[in-house]
């Protein structure tokens, strides 16, 4: 376990306190937001990733040990190097999905949007593109944030290759959802499914822009020219 002593002093090492204040309030670390009590080193993302890099020999199961540490970037960091082994491990069917349900029994560690954006598209939407899915409309029921948002954010992987259906379908499902982080997701799925087909997303939108979340709309339109965006705001 020297290499997770190892890792762990080098980031610790990168903190800073003011970066570290700064983030817990980006993040919504206080008393009732979305990421009540999560703690911050003080790490950038290209920091963070420099270090993965370094220690690209640690094994699956020390990646994974690192995940229940307090420190948000920490828990980053095992993130992306188990999504580093995942990608690594194409010809090793076993390895991918030991990460892939490792993934999936942890999300109360993969607690915040940014832990889910980074890592979900290229483990659990990479894992089921030759799958049975029915797992994602699963997680987009359940009463979880965080396993809602995984559930529309790794349907991404389905639209780089061209297949929409889930993406449409899960977004049907969390159209009434509460809270402004499933709004943003969905708009933003759909946003990538109208980089590839405009058409497609045109069809979603002329049945659902009535019981959609502005937000959602909102991002779901944005790469729209001015007069097609006020056309469905006005709907």
């Amino acid at each position: 376990m020297a290499g997770i002593d190892s890792i762990q002093k080098d980031l610790y090492s990168l903190g800073s306190p003011e970066k570290a204040a700064f983030l817990s309030r980006f993040f919504k670390t206080g008393k009732g937001q979305y990421g009540e009590g999560d703690l911050f080193l003080g790490i950038t993302m290209p920091e963070i990733r420099s270090v993965v890099a370094k220690y690209a020999y640690l094994s699956i199961s020390e990646w994974q040990a690192l995940l229940i540490s307090p420190y948000h970037e920490i828990r980053m960091a095992s993130l992306i190097g188990l999504m580093k082994h995942f990608q690594k491990s194409k010809k090793d069917p076993t390895a991918q999905k030991q990460i892939f349900d490792f993934y999936l029994t942890h999300l109360d560690y993969i607690n915040n949007w940014d832990l889910v954006d980074v890592t979900c598209r290229d483990i659990v939407g990479a894992y089921l593109l030759k799958q049975d899915r029915s797992i994602l409309y699963d997680l987009a029921q359940r009463p979880h944030l965080w396993a809602q948002r995984v559930a529309m954010v790794s349907t991404w992987y389905f639209i780089k290759h061209n297949q929409f259906s889930d993406t449409l379908r899960i977004a049907e499902l969390l159209l009434s959802h509460s809270h402004d982080l499933i709004h943003k997701a969905v708009g933003w799925m759909l946003r990538e499914v109208g980089k590839r087909d405009e058409l497609v997303l045109e069809e979603f939108l002329d049945t659902h822009t009535q019981q959609m979340p502005r937000t959602a709309l909102r991002y779901a339109i944005e790469r729209f020219p001015e007069s097609k965006r006020k056309y469905y705001l006005s709907l």
